[in-house]
């Protein structure tokens, strides 16, 4: 009985004295360093630890200097090395430090029209044919389903609407089926589709709406200087029937002209209306729609008038909460730079949208727009000089606040590299 009680006793304290360890500054410390920091080479790292840390004396990619609450990583060279951490003479914990080429990007703010051209032309939705037989759609018996893309017709490629009529008549009368190639979910699948004679007209039709391509507005975010590569919205064009992703097959990039602002209030987004410029010039194409905008390359300057100069850009471990800036236009072309708030960022190891959360505090911004409103998508962030992201969506239930993506994964979507071919197989 007391060997019992006793062993219950020295449980408890066992489980206390663990639990205790986990708030020692120490242990907090440890368990708190990265396993991998990457830094620019003109720029540092800080990372909050008293524990004792030392370089690899060989390397040239970083300098490093410790105070009593920090340790302090210096960019010099691209490369890679690590940071050893001891306590007592014995090491305790390994930090890879990579450090990649110096890049600087000029923000954008400047509101564009967007035109999508669909891979194919995309399946919008189902109408019944009046037939001898009663009403019945062709496409729905074949199996084609809503947001599928048709891209071959007879072994021909189809890309605009225009190209799917003739197949169509000429099945008809000769009552063979039509052999369509389709695109869903990524993989390309094979059908049959007999069109059916209309009772009113005396026209085969297929019983599909089909749509070849997509407009709208957004925002630009960034353009990288030498290349001309650009990135624009910060998430994916949905097509407005399917609600799914429209796969690209080609696109244009013109200026747009903001004519009003629909205010957004709590339960209803406002909106940018504006309008594509009357000289109606292509200012760049768009050849990827992906979860984090669209992105192309610029075949002209885009100037914005208020940060035309390349600034750098910051990882998402760099991005810290408090005051921040966004570029956009809430009237004609004009760009403006408004205050918000980084409410809470996560420093994302791999890529994913919804990285950040802000909260418009710029009195003029709110009174003229009640915060952020659609075709703000893309507007970028600035923080300490630095490009840190850009905006993405607002809340329905507060207009003030809403989402930003993380620069570094548009920059990835549009071809830039962070990190070269050695840094690369290394890392791999």
């Amino acid at each position: 009985m007391l060997l019992e009680k006793a062993r219950k006793i020295i449980g408890v304290i066992l489980l206390v004295s663990l639990i205790s360890i986990g708030f020692l500054k120490p242990v907090k410390e440890y368990i708190q360093l990265p396993k991998t920091v990457t830094i620019f080479e003109s720029q540092t790292a800080s990372l909050a630890s008293a524990i004792p840390a030392s370089a690899d004396s060989h390397t040239e990619a970083f300098s490093i200097e410790q105070t009593d609450s920090e340790i302090n990583l210096e960019g010099k060279k691209a490369g890679e090395s690590n940071v050893v951490f001891e306590w007592g003479g014995l090491p305790l914990k390994k930090t890879e430090v990579r450090v990649i080429p110096d890049l600087k990007v000029i923000p954008g703010g400047q509101s564009i029209g967007v035109k999508l051209n669909t891979l194919g032309v995309l399946v919008v939705g189902h109408h019944q044919v009046n037939t001898q037989k009663g009403k019945q759609s062709p496409g729905e018996l074949a199996g084609i389903e809503v947001g599928d893309i048709i891209t071959e017709i007879d072994g021909t490629k189809i890309e605009k609407m225009n190209d799917v009529t003739p197949f169509i008549q000429s099945s008809g009368k000769t009552g063979k089926p039509l052999d369509l190639v389709i695109f869903r979910n990524g993989r390309s699948h094979k059908a049959k589709l007999y069109p059916l004679k209309d009772v009113n007209d005396e026209a085969y039709r297929i019983g599909l709406y089909i749509r070849d391509s997509a407009a709208g507005i957004g925002t630009m975010t960034f353009i990288e200087p030498n290349s001309k590569k650009y990135g624009a919205l910060g998430h994916v064009i949905s097509d407005m029937d399917t609600k799914k992703p429209i796969v690209v097959h080609d696109g244009e990039v013109m200026r747009s002209t903001v004519t009003s602002i629909e205010k957004g209030s709590n339960g209803n987004p406002g909106e940018k209306l504006a309008r594509f410029s009357n000289d109606r010039v292509i200012v760049g194409d768009i050849s990827r729609n992906s979860p984090f905008g669209i992105f192309g390359k610029l075949n002209q300057g885009m100037a914005n008038g208020v940060s035309d100069q390349p600034l750098p850009v910051a990882l998402s471990y760099e991005v810290k909460e408090g005051p921040a800036k966004i570029l956009t236009v809430v009237e004609d072309d004009k760009v403006e730079e408004f205050d918000v708030n980084i409410v809470s960022t996560i420093p994302q190891k791999f890529p994913a949208t919804k990285g950040l959360v802000i909260k418009v505090t710029d009195k003029r911004l709110l009174d003229k727009t009640g915060g952020i409103v659609q075709g703000m998508s893309g507007s970028p962030i600035i923080q300490n000089g630095k490009v840190i992201g850009a905006v993405t969506h607002v809340f329905v239930n507060d207009p003030t606040s809403g989402y930003g993506v993380h620069i570094e994964w548009m920059l990835n979507e549009a071809g830039i590299e962070l990190y070269d071919k050695e840094q690369k197989r290394a890392a791999s």
